[in-house]
């Protein structure tokens, strides 16, 4: 996925499963930052400004990602929610932290 490298923090755009370059990633989240500072909280509002039907921030392994949809519909504004790294394994992670072979409470 490309990110754009701001300070020390990477951000991404995916529209429809397929990341934006740079250039346009960076113009992306420059009108989201500016829209949401005037709309705070609106999401709608600039995923219709935008011609998607939802904007989503999300946290990945290299920083923040803006989730545009053409189809999707919008949700509430809540925290966001991780994006895993599409190499990464999506397992629980409980193994990690409670040794192999070993679930939480056992």
């Amino acid at each position: 996925m490309s990110a754009v490298a701001t300070g020390t923090a990477n951000l991404a755009v995916v529209v429809d499963g397929k990341a934006l370059g740079d250039d346009d990633a960076r113009a992306f989240w420059a009108r989201f930052s500016a829209y949401m500072e005037s709309h705070r909280g609106d999401l709608a509002g600039f995923a219709k400004q935008e011609g998607f039907a939802s904007v989503h921030p999300e946290t990945g392994p290299r920083g923040a990602v803006l989730v545009a949809s053409r189809s999707v519909p919008q949700r509430a504004y809540t925290t966001a929610p991780s994006r895993p790294d599409p190499g990464e394994s999506r397992s629980t992670g409980s193994a990690k932290i409670h040794g192999p072979g070993k679930k939480p409470g056992k």
